[in-house]
């Protein structure tokens, strides 16, 4: 028996399939799956343009049989099998496809299609055998033929027994090392785990003999281990499935057994298109995010199938990140893929699927939204924070997709609202969308900063996320209304009645502010009589972009010794006993009116949240007001 060389590729080529190409070695039992379904596929076709032959789908199986004795594993098919040519041909040429040289010879029809075109996995089995050994008879055939290479070095093809028509593929399993188990290959639980997780829907049935534990007979609390043989696959994918005979528990279960969750989701999308791209897929709005979602360690990404066979376990180009909450999986018959099955080509198929989801997505939020305001609340506060982050990031390109989908508590209603809601109800005279940032809405309902607005009787939106307004000051406005902070030096409110003040006071007051400004000097940007505040003594609001707020969030941040500070300005209600105080301090005691600009500089700060520069010296000045 002469050992004949690979033709075309060299030992080099060879070992980078097996050991570059792939980046998982239990892959190769889903290659082998899908070249035994495509030799089944071959056969039924055959027997589309021969009305002597009959196509019992009853008949035709893939088996898988491990033998740890042996240390052979053995994948069946009963399809169409190969002559002593087409093995030298598919076999002994790396990289020659037999099944897209059918693909190309033959127009399919009835929706079969042929999953192997790179003639590239059948090779994959090198990575976890010593040797490959493959038996096959051709359909119409009475010979059979022996295929056999321990790798590199070459092959052997010589004549064989074999009762049926068809191919076995039997793999002798590499010994173990320090670095690879190869012994899970013979396992049977671990070979079952890989059927359905990468072959779960291959359309031909998967069998393999199994150990199932019954009772004995006569006996109630004794069992004995059985051989059984078992279909390992689905075979039938949901997403194939007419949704009119699907019903909710079977989408749950689904979303249950594929482990995109342990909760129960909001909403489900069952898409078939068939246009420009043809995909089918199933996604899932889950009603709680997983534990790692709002971190780096989270991965976001839709399973991925090529014709029921898994591809990718997360497809991350198929989800934007401001949905990166979604599960489920998509399913197509025209993705480009590279030679190794496990990677995609970036090209139009792709971004066309990636584009319709998104679309599909944001229709689907908006009807939850529209229709069941209950269900949407409780996914709004499990994702709203990524909803908003999409706003924000790429600086606001993505704001038209998402701010219909925004929710925000409302000062009126007492509960959440959209930005249309807030709209719809402005006074006429109202020019600005009005918000308030806080730690809780508890702390915002108390902040003196929104005394003026809430007087005018306009609704003030409570952000108590770190993100809102970050996000809101990319959007700008919604629907041509600017949003304005209740801490913004302008809030576009005239006052009711017009304070006259003579022009002894006018100075009066001038002086009082110029000095205290200058006893804060480097902590305020100004010190002025507040139009806003109606009981309260004093509060700081912002000249600028960045709000009081931003500071905060900002200065907790990792930052390079730079800090971001918002431009202070202290307001002083004029109208307040406190005021009087500071004029009688400032007329007849500079110690005291120092030791007033201070207190008063620290309570704002403490309203806001912020630290007090010298927490001793602060409680110190209060010790001394008491004295």
């Amino acid at each position: 028996m002469t050992k004949k060389a690979f033709q075309a590729e060299s030992k080099r080529l060879l070992d980078l399939m097996i050991n570059s190409i792939y980046t998982h070695r239990e892959i190769f039992l889903r290659e082998l799956i899908s070249n035994a379904s495509d030799a089944i596929d071959k056969l039924y076709y055959s027997t589309l343009s021969d009305e002597s032959r009959v196509f019992n789908r009853e008949d035709y199986y893939i088996r898988i049989t491990p033998d740890k004795a042996a240390r052979t594993l053995t994948i069946s098919d009963t399809g169409i099998g190969m002559t002593k040519e087409e093995m030298e041909e598919n076999l002994g040429v790396i990289a020659k496809s037999g099944s897209l040289a059918f693909k190309k010879e033959n127009e399919l029809k009835d929706g079969f299609d042929i999953i192997g075109q790179f003639g590239v996995g059948f090779y994959s089995a090198f990575m976890v055998a010593d040797k490959v050994t493959v038996v096959s008879r051709a359909l119409d055939s009475e010979t059979a033929y022996c295929w056999e290479s321990s790798g590199p070095d070459g092959y052997t093809v010589e004549k064989a027994e074999k009762a049926s028509v068809g191919t076995d593929i039997i793999l002798t399993i590499k010994a173990n090392t320090e670095d690879e188990e190869y012994d899970e290959y013979l396992d049977e639980y671990r070979l079952k785990a890989l059927v359905k997780k990468y072959s779960d829907f291959i359309r031909y049935p998967i069998k393999m003999n199994v150990t199932t534990h019954k009772p004995k007979e006569g006996s109630d609390s004794e069992f004995e281990e059985v051989r059984e043989e078992k279909t390992l696959n689905s075979m039938v994918p949901i997403w194939r499935k007419n949704k009119n005979e699907l019903t909710a528990d079977d989408y749950q279960n689904f979303y249950t057994e594929k482990h995109y969750g342990f909760d129960k989701p909001i909403r489900h999308l069952h898409i078939s298109v068939d246009g420009a791209v043809r995909y089918n897929a199933i996604l899932f709005v889950p009603e709680k995010p997983p534990y790692d979602f709002y971190t780096k360690e989270y991965e976001k990404g839709l399973e991925l199938y090529s014709n029921g066979v898994l591809i990718m376990n997360k497809c991350a180009d198929l989800l934007p990140d401001y949905f990166s909450f979604v599960k489920g999986m998509v399913d197509s018959e025209d993705l480009s893929l590279n030679i190794s099955r496990e990677l995609l080509q970036h090209d139009r198929q792709l971004k066309l699927i990636a584009k319709n989801i998104n679309s599909k997505i944001q229709r689907e939020l908006e009807l939850c939204l529209k229709n069941d305001r209950e269900s949407y609340e409780r996914f709004y506060q499990s994702f709203g924070r990524q909803l908003k982050y999409g706003v924000y990031s790429d600086f606001g390109a993505h704001k038209d997709v998402l701010q219909d989908l925004l929710l925000f508590y409302s000062s009126k209603e007492k509960k959440l609202v959209t930005l249309a809601e807030y709209v719809e109800r402005m006074p006429e005279e109202q020019k600005y969308i009005y918000y308030a940032v806080g730690e809780s809405y508890e702390r915002i309902e108390k902040l003196p900063q929104i005394d003026l607005v809430a007087d005018k009787g306009y609704e003030i939106l409570y952000f108590i996320d770190d993100v809102d307004e970050f996000a809101i000051r990319v959007m700008m406005d919604y629907k041509e209304k600017a949003f304005k902070s209740v801490s913004s030096g302008d809030l576009g409110i005239e006052p009711e009645e017009k304070e006259e003040k003579t022009e002894a006071e006018e100075k009066q007051q001038q002086g009082l502010f110029t000095a205290m400004k200058e006893l804060l000097s480097g902590k305020v940007k100004d010190v002025r009589a507040s139009k806003r505040l109606k009981t309260h003594p004093v509060c700081l609001s912002n000249d600028g972009e960045i709000s009081i707020e931003m500071e905060k969030i900002l200065s907790a941040m990792p930052h390079n010794g730079e800090s971001v500070k918002a431009d202070k300005v202290l307001e002083v209600n004029p109208h307040h006993q406190v005021f009087q105080a500071l004029i009688a301090a400032q007329a007849g005691d500079p110690e005291k009116f120092a030791l007033y600009t201070k207190l008063l500089y620290n309570q704002a700060l403490l309203i806001e949240g912020l630290p007090v520069d010298d927490p001793v010296e602060y409680t110190n000045n209060i010790c001394k007001i008491m004295v």
